[in-house]
């Protein structure tokens, strides 16, 4: 018995350890939302352009996981994992000294290139640590790690910009990544043996990505899973100019909504663990990503009309929300579940492709300064609607889906 409640706690202190450093980007995001405006104030520039460094860490994230992917599969998992954090740390220290938006642009890139080795290394390390048809259920629960960050790290960031300014919230980050680091040095176990006959030359990893990426489930759940995702970015870089500007809401008052939001999409995540009981992950996507689509077409035809207030435009993001919660998992679950030798690489694309479809949506709320909520929505809109195109077309190219079911069995559909 004490043998069992031992593993139980070892498991879920694993999943904690997984989960912060899944949510180290999120919250990197998050915190420093409610200081956009004190932000464009002192480095004289609009809020929107402010809105530019938070594309850049998107784009980081993206460029910066395909990097990672191979070095996780040759020198193991901990190694690249280290190094990302310390270069993480170091430039949330530049980020606290920094003086101009071109600055603050190059660095939160630089921010993002380290967070991102984090995410990587924790996606490859669920496969690496725990059996296929139990994915899903894990990554719902990294998911309510990630889901504090956005219910935590607003809130906290608009106290900590209204009582010590925004460089602040750059040194509780970096505060953060030092603890992740030392949880991950001496409570991370190394999952995955280093690959010496893995080649770190162009010819040899760029032969490994595409072996991932002619796997018809792998590219069809991925992209379908990243344009869904995609909503969630155009929000959080479009939720300030909202809320802040067109509702004229403080920083505290923004970040108690913020956090509220997140309850759907953290609470759908959790009940997603109960509905894979009766439903297979593939299953609960397709209904996921539809309903997605049609909030999105809702939410834009009522902006458009004019008719919404802020009681309704809360409302929407919140059903929206929720149904990035329970596609989000089954996703990424079904994406990774075709591989085991490449896991590595596969996680590094996944991630690659949601946050560079992710940084595309962010790039595109920050270049419209329409003082509307019109640019988020229609992207919202946009990119949940190529989610179900996506995923309806892919489908027809999978031969055999290996698919989760609660019932502890991995399913292969012939």
């Amino acid at each position: 018995m004490q043998t069992s409640e031992s593993s139980s706690r070892g498991k879920s202190l694993l999943i904690f350890i997984l989960g912060s450093l899944t949510a180290l980007g999120p919250f990197s995001i998050d915190m420093y939302l409610p200081g956009f405006d004190s932000i464009a104030k002192d480095l004289g520039v609009t809020t929107a352009e402010v809105g530019l460094s938070l594309s850049s860490y998107f784009i980081g994230i993206s460029a910066g996981q395909l990097l990672y992917g191979p070095l996780l599969d040759r020198f193991g998992r901990k190694k690249p994992l280290y190094f990302g954090l310390c270069l993480y740390i170091l430039a949330s220290a530049g980020c606290t000294l920094v003086h101009s938006l071109q600055g603050l642009v190059i660095l939160r890139f630089f921010q993002a290139i380290g967070s991102c080795a984090a995410a990587v290394a924790a996606i490859a390390m669920v496969r690496d640590l725990f059996p296929v048809e139990q994915n899903a259920r894990v990554f719902a629960l990294l998911m309510l790690v990630v889901g504090a960050s956005p219910m935590i790290a607003p809130t906290v960031g608009g106290y900590v910009t209204l009582a010590l300014g925004w460089h602040a919230v750059f040194i509780i980050l970096g505060g953060l990544g030092l603890l992740i680091l030392l949880a991950s040095i001496f409570l991370l176990p190394e999952s995955y043996e280093p690959d010496v006959n893995m080649s770190l030359k162009p010819g040899p990893i760029i032969s490994n990505f595409l072996a991932v990426i002619k796997e018809p489930q792998f590219y069809t759940y991925t992209l379908s899973g990243s344009f869904a995702f995609a909503g969630l970015f155009a929000y959080v870089s479009g939720s300030p100019v909202v809320f802040m500007e067109i509702f004229h809401l403080d920083k505290t008052v923004y970040g108690w909504i913020f956090a509220g939001l997140s309850v759907g999409l953290i609470g759908s995540s959790q009940v997603n663990s109960w509905v894979l009981r009766r439903y297979r992950s593939d299953q609960v996507v397709k209904v996921a990503v539809i309903a997605q689509a049609l909030t999105g077409i809702l939410f834009l035809v009522g902006e458009y009309q004019g008719w919404y207030q802020l009681p309704q435009v809360i409302g929407l993001l919140f059903i929206f929300l929720s149904c990035v919660g329970f596609a989000n998992p089954n996703t990424s679950a079904l994406s990774i579940a075709p591989f085991k030798k490449h896991a590595g690489s596969a996680a590094a694309l996944m991630g690659a492709t949601q946050m560079g479809i992710g940084a595309l949506a962010s790039v595109g709320v920050s270049l419209f300064d329409s003082h509307t909520a019109l640019p988020m929505v229609m992207i919202m809109a946009g990119t949940a609607v190529m989610s179900v195109v996506v995923l309806v077309i892919g489908r027809r190219q999978i031969k055999h889906p290996i698919v989760m079911h609660e019932g502890d069995d991995a399913i292969v559909i012939h």
